[in-house]
């Protein structure tokens, strides 16, 4: 069989019948390699063909029940697949090394393995290194199988020996095709070793979790194709001096793409953190200015976050703004707000803003969170700790509505603040909730002008107090 040459881009896929210097899909420098291309009739899988009927059938007669799910046991990861596993499904976790991704996974065999049998095959550690880890996390079942193995063909005949309900491949840049020749972890080796494992999860009926390495700017590597192939993919984020993850779901052809959930690295493994808008605000700091407290949407999950500002005197000749956790170009919007509608002079201070415990926010619903907490530093006065902010701010500074504005607040009063600033198209529609004040606003001025008079009644309470 003749086999010609050909280069191909290991960070997007791109292939070229010669050698390029710069790939013109990614713009990456130096990332082609030599591979030999096969005949397709090569890579047929070695199994048999897809157990579905050959004629149509219509829409109503196809049998499907909630038995198509199984429960891993991790309440967090099961909201974020949607509400279990789904038998056949094909899952791939990305995330940083050391953030958790094997952590989790042999977790999730613990609790699934007490009824089921589980395949963990790990490409990165012996045997002896997993029973370490498992005896660290407390894992005895004697439901969970461990192969370490990086052939394709060798893992998919155990497989189908064994006939796990669940299977786990850690990582698939570590398993590779012998009659393809280019080296584990290159596009076709990923490829072709993800398409053979989707086929096998299709006709056995068995779930496969696939894990994935990250590239440096954090998208999964290997070629684009990869996330289209599969039927879900996590993330796993968070910063290894933190103790807390986060795994966000970014396609899921089974339930929603918007979840997520919240975990904490202990010794002994991860724990779930239930109820992560009380986590986000512990600690929190009373009576200082340029703190606000604002809930965000994560799916269907309403996670009350605190939003920090600091405005300082540049040194330099033009101001710094640095963001963490929302969209610098938002906060640079936001801060042009307050100085051109406001009147605030914000051209010779550096704004710092920053989103506590590293979480992510990225809808506008933040915007008047943010833009009083600038002004709350830059005119040192206290927010009070028991006000929540919510509303979008357009560019001539109106408070315009926010969806989902009843479970904002319903969150708001269930950790017991008192007054919630909202945008006045939304204070129609929103029902009142026992032990929260509702003050509707139209535009920033309003907004500060309500958190001022807040001040003043909490420092009249406290002299009375006293």
């Amino acid at each position: 069989m003749k086999q010609s040459l050909k280069y191909v881009c290991c960070e997007c896929g791109h292939s070229s019948p010669k050698w390029l210097g710069k790939c013109p899909s990614c713009g990456n420098w130096n990332t082609f390699n030599e591979e030999k291309e096969i005949a397709a009739s090569r890579y047929s899988i070695q199994t048999e063909k897809l157990q579905m009927p050959q004629k149509p059938q219509k829409l109503s007669e196809i049998a499907s029940n909630d038995s198509q799910r199984m429960l891993t046991g991790i309440g967090e990861l099961d909201r974020v697949l949607g509400g279990g596993v789904v038998k056949g499904s094909l899952v791939l976790v990305g995330g940083d090394p050391g953030i958790g991704k094997s952590t989790l996974l042999l977790q999730i065999c613990d609790k699934i393995s007490a009824n089921k049998n589980v395949l963990y095959v790990s490409g990165e550690e012996s045997s002896e290194q997993i029973k370490i880890r498992a005896s660290r996390l407390g894992i005895t079942n004697e439901n969970l199988l461990i192969l370490a193995e990086t052939e394709l063909n060798s893992i998919l005949s155990t497989a189908k020996e064994l006939a796990p309900e669940i299977m786990i491949i850690d990582s698939i840049q570590t398993v590779f095709k012998e009659d393809i020749s280019s080296a584990p972890g290159s596009v076709t080796q990923v490829r072709e070793a993800t398409h053979h494992l989707m086929r096998y999860a299709k006709e056995n009926n068995v779930a496969v979790f696939i894990v994935g390495h990250v590239t440096k700017e954090g998208s999964i590597a290997g070629p684009r194709v990869l996330e289209h192939m599969v039927d879900c993919v996590l993330y796993f984020e968070g910063e290894r001096t933190q103790s807390y993850r986060i795994l966000r779901t970014v396609k899921n052809r089974f339930g929603s793409t918007n979840e997520i959930g919240v975990f904490e690295m202990l010794d002994k493994g991860l724990s779930e953190v239930k109820n992560p808008s009380q986590m986000l605000l512990d600690g929190r700091p009373e009576n200082v200015s340029g703190s606000t407290v604002v809930c965000t949407l994560e799916g269907t999950r309403p996670i009350m976050a605190e939003v920090q500002a600091l405005c300082s005197p540049t040194g330099f000749g033009n101001p710094r703004r640095m963001t963490t956790g929302i969209d610098f170009s938002r906060a640079v919007l936001l801060t042009a707000i307050l100085e051109k509608q406001l009147g605030f002079p914000m051209q010779n201070q550096d704004v710092y803003v920053n989103v506590v415990g590293g979480i992510k926010i990225v809808e506008t619903a933040t915007d008047l969170a943010v833009i009083t907490a600038i002004a709350s530093n830059f005119k040192n006065f206290v927010i009070d700790s028991k006000t929540i902010i919510l509303g979008e701010v357009g560019l001539t500074s109106e408070v315009r509505s926010i969806s989902f504005c009843d479970q904002r607040i319903a969150e708001a009063a269930k950790l017991g603040f008192e007054y919630c600033i909202l945008p006045a198209a939304n204070a129609a529609s929103v029902s009142k909730k026992d032990g929260i004040k509702l003050l509707p606003v139209k535009n920033v001025s309003e907004a500060i002008r309500y958190l001022k008079k807040i001040e003043e009644v909490r420092e009249k309470e406290d002299n009375q107090q006293g």
